[in-house]
């Protein structure tokens, strides 16, 4: 049975988390304005950097580094 997630597609979704946290990091660092709600960020931030640890693993194990 062939494999779901090849190389390429591990290193898109690594990129992508990588331009997330970009963004997000660049909301948290705008002003806040009075009155308006803000995103949560800190957790997206987070959540996306466990996202690449998993998928750094997952390449890792596709490159050949087996315990």
């Amino acid at each position: 049975m062939g494999e779901v997630l090849t190389i390429t597609p591990t290193l898109a979704i690594i990129a992508a988390m990588l331009a997330a946290i970009g963004g997000l990091v660049w909301l948290e660092k705008r002003p806040h304005e009075f009155g308006k709600m803000r995103w949560p960020t800190t957790p997206l931030i987070f959540l996306s950097i466990f996202v690449i640890v998993i998928m750094a693993a997952h390449l890792l194990t596709l490159l050949g580094m087996h315990k």
